[in-house]
């Protein structure tokens, strides 16, 4: 069930809802062609609708040469071909409104495509010309230029500059690319790239759409005169004082973006922040910048209660010092899935009994966290496939297509194996997600007992786990409140209790222990002799 009848008519739906993010190309293929589309969405809406989630997010559906799966966009204002069109988009937002869900998307303001018409223009009028100057262009230095303009390198491996060749056919200037190549970094010191953005916004949210999901939140402004990285920097990793990331000129282009989003009442935007310290993220969720920042301190916490509890303290302050919603996630398509962290480590050639051992000890370890992350107050974010207990895959090298893959010389393997397509139905893949059994990313041959037809019977699946979780924090008036408090508790466990009075417990020893006092509400593993379970949760009230 959804949190109310009218919710769609509800303005601060965002401050305590449960978002489930669509990986489109993942989710569900109605056209046969092996990778997900917005007519697979609209077929699965009922089981979004019985999932009880308020809002979906869309990663990205504009239109795109899928340098980068999307994030790389050359028409901001249409939908992608592989995934439908504006009617079917309208469609979406008219059938998900009907059920009460609310449809957010994708927004990728730090980098357009190579192949978008900016970019082609100002690769045609040459140095110095406005058309050039939507974008990062420096001459190289060196006595011929051939050197990069300074020593940042792309998130994703190698340089972060690639050199052109000027209309002439002579090596010329060099432009910034923080991703790859094929994803060239806006300057957002020139007023047309933000007038332009804004046209982009007031498109999609004129056609219905209730929100932003805004990629790399924490980019766009660059240090000013781009100054040399002090230490390499370390590929899909970057730290506070990291010049290419986190400048303080950036909160000036979330004040604009937020300007935008309050003539649109009962929108909200989500941004990306990719921040170590709690106080820069604070920044970013101030009354004038984002409504929600996505906090992953939950997804980069081990299995450990100090690990956790120090997450949710620093997370909690960060958004309360400010009069922010706290938001909580465990994994998306940039992740290794829940269930693969929390898995103890096995050798690839481990018999497949202590192999399985391992995996149901990661997902018991998903289930619990789970529940911590739902008894939380603020906002849930829950990746396609998490409700399932879906592991990463281990794919074979010839099946990867991530660029960080090539990017990095075939030395990290990328964000693939969190990005599998979901399995609906069935033994053999592809499990109904495709009539095509050349999906976009193989999948496993093992991987029917995860089913959504399989779960939804069982009671004790993690399907029903998470339906029963989400539909318990909607009708329970103990979830109400900020904050919380924590209880003691015995060593390798952790509890807190919300102002409403529901209590969270989480044991991650390998032994039961006893629950704090109260009447159990749900509990992620059966208890053993009244006790919580090694590896488990419970709610009480």
């Amino acid at each position: 069930m959804t949190q109310d009848t009218d919710s769609l008519v509800n303005p601060d739906w965002w401050r305590n809802a449960v978002v489930y993010q669509v990986y489109p190309r993942s989710f569900s293929d109605l056209s046969g062609d092996g990778v997900g589309d917005l007519a697979g969405v609209i077929d699965k809406l009922g089981y979004l609708e019985l999932l009880g989630v308020d809002a979906i997010w869309l990663s990205p559906i504009m239109r795109s040469p899928m340098a980068d799966h999307g994030y790389d966009v050359s028409d901001p204002r249409d939908i992608d071909p592989l995934f439908g069109d504006l009617a079917t988009f309208d469609q979406l937002i008219a059938e998900a409104h009907d059920r009460d869900i609310r449809v957010t998307m994708d927004l990728v303001p730090n980098h357009t495509s190579n192949q978008h018409a900016w970019f082609a223009a100002a690769l045609a009028a040459g140095p110095g010309s406005p058309q050039r100057d939507r974008y990062i262009f420096r001459p190289g230095r060196g006595e011929h230029g051939e050197v990069p303009p300074n020593n940042w390198t792309s998130v994703f491996g190698g340089p972060a500059w690639s050199r052109i060749r000027e209309a002439d056919g002579s090596l010329g200037e060099w432009y910034l690319h923080l991703f790859a190549p094929a994803q060239p970094d806006l300057n957002w010191e020139n007023p047309e790239v933000m007038a332009d953005l804004e046209e982009t916004m007031r498109f999609w949210l004129d056609r219905g759409i209730d929100g932003f999901r805004i990629d790399v939140a924490h980019g766009m402004a660059k240090a000013p005169g781009l100054p040399d990285l002090a230490a390499p920097a370390v590929i899909l990793k970057h730290t506070d004082d990291d010049p290419r990331f986190n400048n303080d000129a950036v909160h000036d282009i979330h004040r604009r973006i937020r300007a935008v989003m309050d003539r649109y009442p009962g929108t909200a935007n989500v941004g990306e922040v990719w921040v170590e310290s709690p106080d820069e993220f604070a920044k970013y969720v101030r009354p004038d910048e984002l409504h929600l920042g996505f906090n992953f301190a939950l997804a980069t916490a081990g299995f450990d209660v100090a690990a956790i509890r120090a997450a949710i303290d620093e997370s909690l302050a960060a958004a309360g010092g400010v009069g922010a919603v706290p938001t909580w996630t465990l994994s998306n398509h940039d992740v290794v899935r829940e269930v693969t962290r929390y898995r103890p480590e096995v050798t690839a050639d481990a018999p497949l009994d202590e192999q399985e051992n391992a995996l149901g000890i990661g997902i018991a370890r998903a289930r619990a966290m789970a529940l911590v992350e739902l008894a939380l107050p603020g906002t849930v974010f829950i990746y396609n496939g998490a409700e399932l207990g879906l592991p990463n895959v281990d794919l074979p090298d010839e099946a990867l297509v991530d660029p960080v893959w090539e990017r990095s010389g075939h030395t990290e393997r990328g964000r693939d194996g969190c990005r599998v397509p979901l399995p609906w139905e069935g033994d053999e893949a592809p499990y109904g997600f495709s009539a095509n059994p050349h999906t976009w990313l193989p999948m496993p041959d093992d991987w029917g007992r995860f089913t959504v037809e399989r779960q939804l019977e069982d009671v004790f699946s993690t399907l029903s786990l998470y339906r029963q979780a989400i539909e318990l924090r909607y009708v329970r008036p103990e979830f109400s409140g900020p904050g919380v408090d924590w209880y003691q508790a015995p060593d390798g466990c952790l509890a807190f209790r919300r102002p409403g009075g529901l209590i969270c417990a989480l044991n991650t020893t390998n032994s039961p222990v006893p629950l704090p006092h109260g009447q159990i509400l749900l509990v992620s593993l059966p208890l053993v002799d009244g006790m919580l379970a090694p590896n488990s949760a419970a709610w009480l009230v």
